[in-house]
C-alpha cells in the first residue's frame, strides 16, 4: 500500500470527517474573541493544536478499545481489530499528533503550553471512562469543550465567562448525541460489563435525558447573546441549532434506530457549521458602522 493508501486507513481509524463536529466551534470562540479579522498566525496554530490533540485523543483510543471492538460486531472491521493497521503504527500516529499539540501549545502562549498536559489528560483519559461510570458521554463532551475554550485562550491568553458558556454548550451538545449513538450498543455494554446512560437506564429514558442536554445547550448558546456584543443575527444562529437538534430526535425512537447515522453525522454536521456561519455574520455586522 502506498504513502496515499495509508493516509486514508490512518484517516479513517480517527474518523477525520468528524473533525467538523468540534472544528467550528473552536473557529467560533476565535471569531467572538477576535471580533474583528483573525491573526492568520494564530488561526494556523490553533488548527494544528486542534488537529493534533483530536488525532491523538482517536488514535488512543483505538488502541484502548482495541480488544472490545473485536468483540462487537458493529465495530470488529475497524482498522486495529481487522488487522489493517498495527498497534506500533497507532502509537507512534499518537506520539506524533500529541508533539504536534504540544509545540502549537507553545507557539500561541505560555498558558497554553502549561494546561497542554490538563488537555492531554482529559482528551485521551475519555477512553477508560466507559469502563466506570455511565457519565462517559459527558467526559467526551468536556473533552471536545476544550476546543472553543482553548481557541479563546490563544486569542486572548485569559479565561473569561463567554468561551466556558460555550464550552459547556459544547459539552451538553456532544453528550446528547453520544447518548443518541451509544443507544446501538445497548446490549453489547450490558453483556461486557461497559457503561453508559443507555445501558443503565434503557433507551428511552436516555434519549429523554438527550434531548434535557440538547434543551440545556440551546439555552446556553442563547445566553452567550448577552454576554458577548452580537448583532441579532446570532439568534438565528441559535433558532438553526435547535430547529436541527430537534429534527435530529425526530429520527430516533427506543425501537428504531435505522436512521442513527443521519442524525448523528449529518444533523451534527449542520449544527456546527450553521451555528459557526451564523456567528461569524453576527460579528461581521458588529463591525459594519
Amino acid at each position: 500500500m502506498g504513502l496515499l493508501g495509508r493516509a486514508l486507513v490512518f484517516g479513517r481509524m480517527i474518523k477525520f470527517s468528524h473533525s467538523i463536529f468540534a472544528l467550528p466551534f473552536a473557529l467560533t470562540s476565535v471569531a467572538l474573541a477576535v471580533q474583528g479579522p483573525p491573526p492568520w498566525r494564530k488561526l494556523f496554530w490553533i488548527l494544528i493544536a486542534m488537529v493534533g490533540a483530536r488525532s491523538a485523543a482517536m488514535g488512543f483510543n483505538r488502541l484502548a478499545d482495541q480488544a472490545l471492538d473485536a468483540q462487537n460486531p458493529r465495530t470488529a472491521a475497524r482498522e486495529l481489530p481487522a488487522g489493517r493497521l498495527a498497534r506500533a503504527e497507532v502509537w507512534g500516529f499518537v506520539l506524533g499528533a500529541l508533539a504536534a499539540f504540544v509545540l502549537a501549545a507553545a507557539m500561541l502562549n505560555p498558558l497554553c503550553l502549561a494546561l497542554s498536559p490538563l488537555a492531554i489528560a482529559i482528551v485521551l483519559g475519555y477512553s477508560y471512562t466507559k469502563r466506570f461510570t455511565a457519565l462517559s458521554h459527558v467526559f467526551l463532551g468536556l473533552a471536545l469543550a476544550i476546543a472553543p475554550v482553548g481557541a479563546w485562550l490563544a486569542i486572548r491568553g485569559a479565561f473569561a465567562a463567554a468561551p466556558l458558556v460555550l464550552g459547556l454548550a459544547v459539552l451538553l451538545w456532544v453528550a446528547g448525541f453520544d447518548v443518541i449513538y451509544a443507544c446501538q450498543d445497548v446490549e453489547f455494554d450490558r453483556s461486557i460489563g461497559l457503561h453508559s446512560l443507555p445501558a443503565r437506564f434503557g433507551a428511552g429514558r436516555a434519549l429523554l435525558l438527550a434531548r434535557a442536554m440538547h434543551a440545556l445547550a440551546v439555552l446556553l448558546l442563547a445566553s452567550l447573546y448577552l454576554l458577548v456584543p452580537l448583532h441579532p443575527l446570532y439568534l438565528g444562529g441559535v433558532v438553526l441549532v435547535a430547529l436541527l437538534l430537534g429534527y435530529e430526535h425526530s429520527l430516533v425512537r427506543p425501537g428504531d434506530l435505522s436512521r442513527i447515522d443521519a442524525a448523528f453525522f449529518t444533523a451534527n454536521a449542520w449544527v456546527s457549521v450553521g451555528y459557526f456561519a451564523c456567528t461569524l455574520l453576527a460579528v461581521s455586522y458588529n463591525r459594519v458602522p
